[in-house]
């Protein structure tokens, strides 16, 4: 053979091996790639949509932030931007994630005004919604969507051991619940504190009055009068504090604030007050806001365990397990209660055990307490 023909060979075989070897590193390349794919779900887009009081209103809000926080501490890649809108409007609220849905995987919008984002999910189904305080509006006929895990809390169980605290624990036998609108979660609250109070009267031999204030009854959604001390809004701490000091004015030494932003007024008007009142917190453990000086008018606080659920639904889209749904979670996987960590409330031994006892009755279904709609009323429920 030629020099020149062996060159040629030379030349053919050494092109060949290189085509080879490099669609063998292309294929370690894919894989590689396949990979980052398959851990990029770690790397989250999300976004928070919230009502006027933002993710730093030390309340509702903040709590489902934090579970967003929680998620990224342990997934790094993650990220968060948190969105407020300013009006609170149920059109406005909706307009809000629309302007936003294109840019992340997953939206978290806490409260009821975000209901109507079924029709975002349903035009954008390769994004993800976790809806907490509310289920989606009806499209068409579909009433649950593949791409929307909404997350309701019985709100009744958390405000029923509220009211029973500030039953055992009053001293002049008169307690109030301060609501901002009379949407279900806050008629839930509301009722549930009644349903309470009225159990620890019967069952404890307590003579303890609900004292509401004329001209404060609260609406809800379907227009009936649900009665209660409702401000109008989630943010009015000023209006919040009027109603309170009307209260305490009345003889109400426990006031329960389920109001939002507008409850930052009600423990104003505790920790000015004259008398020793004190005050129950809501959603979350706000003990740390009850500081006072030396004292503490934060009496225990009625949660729902938001953080934690929201932090699940995010392991569930990385994990795969992600499944859209209408649920509404209870005592019985401990996503309602009510704080009793040593050092983070003032009940006595006595109340605290009756409390337990109560709590356990809860979880077994033997005490329901009434709800906006649970065909219950604050006088006449299950375990009653």
């Amino acid at each position: 053979m030629k020099k020149s023909t062996k060159k040629i060979v030379m030349i053919l075989f050494i092109a060949l091996m290189t085509v080879v070897m490099a669609a063998c590193g292309g294929n370690d390349s894919a894989k590689e790639n396949d990979a980052k794919s398959d851990t990029g779900k770690d790397g989250l887009k999300i976004a928070i949509v919230t009502s006027p009081s933002g993710v730093d209103d030390g309340n509702f809000n903040e709590d489902n932030y934090n579970g967003i926080l929680k998620f990224i501490e342990n997934h790094p890649t993650a990220t968060v931007k948190a969105i407020r809108e300013e009006t609170g409007d149920p059109a406005a609220a909706v307009q809000a994630v629309a302007d936003i849905v294109a840019d992340y995987d997953v939206i978290v919008t806490p409260g009821f005004q975000f209901a109507g984002v079924s029709s975002i999910a349903v035009e954008n189904p390769d994004k993800k919604f976790i809806i907490n305080d509310s289920e989606p509006a009806p499209v068409g006929d579909q009433k649950e969507f593949d791409n929307i895990y909404a997350m309701n809390f019985a709100e009744q169980e958390s405000g029923f051991f509220a009211g029973m605290a500030a039953a055992l624990e009053t001293k002049s036998n008169k307690v109030a619940v301060v609501n901002g609108i009379a949407y279900p979660s806050n008629v839930n609250y509301q009722y549930g504190f009644e349903s309470g109070v009225n159990y620890a009267n019967k069952v404890y031999g307590k003579k303890v009055e609900v004292v509401e204030l004329s001209g404060y009854a609260g609406t809800d959604v379907n227009g009936a009068d649900v009665g209660g001390n409702y401000a109008g809004s989630f943010a009015d701490a000023a209006t919040g504090k009027v109603i309170a000091n009307a209260l305490i004015d009345k003889g109400v030494d426990i006031i329960f604030p389920a109001a939002g932003g507008t409850g930052n007024g009600v423990f104003t008007a505790a920790k000015e007050a004259k008398g020793d009142v004190k005050v129950i917190g809501v959603d979350v453990d706000q003990f740390d806001d009850g500081v006072n000086g030396s004292e503490n008018i934060v009496l225990t606080s009625a949660v729902k365990f938001m953080s934690m659920n929201i932090e699940k639904a995010l392991n569930s889209v990385v994990d795969g397990s992600f499944k859209g749904g209408n649920v509404v979670l209870h005592a019985d996987t401990d996503s309602t209660g009510f704080i009793k960590e040593e050092g983070r409330h003032q009940l006595s031994e006595d109340t605290l055990k009756k409390l337990n006892d109560a709590y356990q009755l809860v979880k077994e279904g033997k005490i329901v307490p009434a709800s906006n709609f649970n065909g219950h009323t604050p006088e006449k429920f299950p375990g009653l």
